[in-house]
């Protein structure tokens, strides 16, 4: 195909890149060719950062970045610089936290002005056409005329940015104590909507983390309205909009308060971490829906989201055809075609009307109690379960006809590492070899594509390549997964991997002075600010989590010092958790385990991955389970292989009670442990 215009996008790997490749803006990749023009030519720098599946990305490009006469403008007066932000989300956070202090709000796309030496001065989100020429003109004139003006701001701003990361040391670790966290959760809770779940407001994110710590409040303090916000909350969202009826999988978010219309992007991060959280949740409450959301989504995950290497791909578009949601919603008519005489049942249950529930379609969301309709229509709920199944998968065969939302086709190893803990978890809570065998081969392609040396890790990979520096969450996530993977096969390479990198981590991107990990490594080249991710979001900080992997990982290998830095971090951010919990849910996890000593427990022998099958089936977020088939050198296991017995130990505070050779010995022993917290 021939382009008129060609930039210099063109030889990057991101698709979101790519996109933009044939732009008339002259777009450079983040680099020092880039930077060292604007430096050159006195210029001020465009950011322009986004993503592959972002809708309102891709509406700014068609309006502005495709024009000729806006392209004009920006190449006139501008070095204009395209970013992935899930490439490069160091760059992103940057240029987020700038736009959030000048606008109070932020999003993508994400337009950010700067000096040539990269320090912000001027941005905001998505710009039409009209208004887009008018920022280019205003900023280009005082550029020129009040140059000292503009610098001004940009110190001032660089200066917020970096003072952003300033975190107070606490002198001692104080104690950790579940109680402490009372009035938080009840600050929290006056959030909740008790109707919907989530929160009460809209749009509405599933946040799996915030809710994964909320089954540890109601599993450690027994506060039922915990647990009941958890399960009202995976009800709902497995029975609206935002959850595909049809091929399984979650979007990005809601855009209502009622889990109805979603923003139909589909992420790989949610889907990760949604299937971790419904497996917990069915560990704990057994309610067999949540089973089914998880087969369905690791089904999507497996047909939609899978490269051949045995890695996953990043992200599906929003939009088919230009149209958002075009492949997701049905006409009646064709579903009436599709389902003949059941259709009447399938739409009713779906709540599929010939007028629509949406502007372009109906979108499939659970209307009906399954008993009710079963009753109406005087069948079995058995029967009504085959109907609806037989209905949804002739939609699934049907949609495959359609033209299908771009894919965003990288590999990113922190995402990668999120779906790899999903599938471990999923064999824990059902028991599916399936699941395990292809969290093995994810992990096998992170050791292979995107490890390099003895524990150094990149970001990214496509077509073969690969070749950006890791970030912290790609250690932290990965270290959390391969602990994870240690826990369900107990083979102990996966665990010492984890401490390789873990090793990596400490040397390269500590901040010695704090106790906290900055987001890049000592390695990159310098932006305005280091970055030190805090806050718990839709995704966990990684600070966070490398604290998580320092207790767990310093548990399984008798390190004490990973364990203190872990209870140091902890200290340091336990003022900003009392005081917003939800957003340092991942913090509140760690607390349990410092608040409440692990109860450790000890599968050795022959029969030992057979046997944990009964433990980990059960939701136990206070116990560290390990094991090993043969003699093992590991602390937790020297001296308990007994030949030809598996023989179960449990172990708190450094006090072991009698081994048990059955199962539902230990599993008793760890009830009455349980009934003295």
């Amino acid at each position: 195909m021939n382009h008129t215009h060609t930039n210099h996008l063109i030889k990057e790997n991101s698709p979101y890149l790519l996109q933009h490749a044939h732009n008339p803006v002259n777009w450079y990749p983040w680099g020092a060719e880039a930077l060292t023009k604007a430096k050159n030519e006195n210029k001020p720098i465009l950011v322009s950062i986004g993503y592959a599946a972002c809708h309102w990305c891709h509406v700014m490009e068609r309006e502005s970045f495709e024009s000729e006469e806006v392209a004009k403008l920006m190449n006139e007066f501008f070095v204009c610089i395209k970013v992935d932000r899930e490439e490069r989300p160091d760059i992103d956070q940057i240029y987020m936290d700038a736009v959030q202090m000048m606008t109070g709000s932020g999003g993508w796309p994400l337009n950010c002005f700067a000096m040539p030496d990269g320090k912000p001065f001027f941005g905001g989100t998505y710009f039409p056409a009209d208004n887009w020429m008018n920022v280019l003109k205003g900023i280009h004139n005082a550029w020129i005329n009040e140059q000292d003006k503009v610098k001004k701001v940009a110190g001032q701003l660089a200066g917020g940015i970096r003072e952003n990361e300033i975190i107070a040391v606490k002198a001692e670790v104080s104690r950790f104590a579940a109680a402490d966290l009372e009035k938080a959760f009840r600050q929290w809770e006056s959030e909740f909507d008790s109707r919907e779940g989530g929160n009460n407001w809209a749009p509405k994110f599933p946040l799996p983390n915030s809710l994964q710590f909320l089954l540890r409040y109601y599993y450690f303090t027994k506060n039922q309205p915990a647990l009941n916000h958890v399960t009202l909350t995976l009800d709902k969202m497995a029975m609206g909009g935002i959850y595909d009826q049809v091929g399984g999988g979650f979007a990005r978010y809601s855009v209502d308060a009622i889990w109805k219309v979603p923003h139909f992007e589909k992420m790989l991060y949610d889907n990760g971490q949604l299937v971790s959280l419904y497996a917990e949740a069915y560990q704990l409450t057994k309610i067999p829906e949540y089973k089914q959301v998880i087969q369905q989504t690791l089904e999507f995950t497996d047909r939609e989201l899978s490269l051949p290497e045995g890695g996953f791909y990043s992200s599906l578009d929003a939009d088919s055809e230009g149209v958002e949601g075009k492949f997701y919603v049905w006409e009646k008519s064709e579903v009436d075609q599709l389902l003949g005489s059941q259709s009447e049942l399938f739409c009713e249950y779906y709540g599929i009307t010939d007028r629509a529930n949406w502007e372009e379609g109906n979108i499939l969301m659970i209307q009906t109690d399954k008993k009710a309709l079963a009753d109406k229509y005087e069948i079995s709920v058995k029967k009504l379960d085959e109907v609806l199944e037989k209905g949804r998968r002739a939609l699934l065969e049907r949609r495959k006809d359609r033209i299908r939302p771009g894919l965003d086709d990288k590999s990113l190893t922190s995402w990668n590492a999120l779906m790899l803990k999903g599938y471990v978890d999923a064999y824990k809570a059902l028991g599916d070899e399936k699941y395990l065998n292809r969290a093995i081969k994810n992990a096998e392609f992170i050791q292979k594509y995107l490890w390099k040396g003895k524990a150094h890790l990149h970001r990214n990979y496509k077509d073969g390549n690969s070749k950006i520096n890791g970030f912290l969450d790609d250690y932290s996530f990965t270290i959390e997964a391969f602990t994870a993977l240690y826990q369900a096969t107990f083979n102990e390479k996966w665990l010492l991997k984890a401490n390789d990198l873990l090793g990596h981590v400490i040397l390269h991107f500590s901040d010695e002075q704090s106790g906290m990990f900055f987001y890049t490594s000592d390695e990159d080249p310098n932006l305005i600010a280091r970055k030190m991710e805090l806050i718990d979001n839709v995704i966990p900080s990684s600070n966070s989590s490398i604290a998580k992997s320092l207790f767990l990982v310093g548990s399984y290998l008798g390190n004490s010092r990973y364990v203190e830095r872990s209870a140091q971090m902890l200290a340091n951010v336990k003022p900003r958790l009392e005081k917003s919990l939800s957003y340092h849910s991942n913090w509140g996890q760690l607390y349990f385990w410092l608040a409440n000593p692990l109860i450790e427990i000890v599968v050795a022998g022959e029969d030992a991955i057979v046997q944990k099958r009964k433990i980990e089936e059960l939701f136990l977020p206070n116990v560290l389970i390990s094991g090993s088939k043969t003699e093992s050198s590991l602390p937790l296991l020297q001296n308990r292989y007994v030949n030809g017995q598996t023989t179960f130990y449990l172990c708190k505070n450094n006090t072991c009670k009698l081994p048990v050779t059955k199962v539902g010995d230990l599993l008793k022993q760890l009830e009455a442990e349980n009934g003295k917290q």
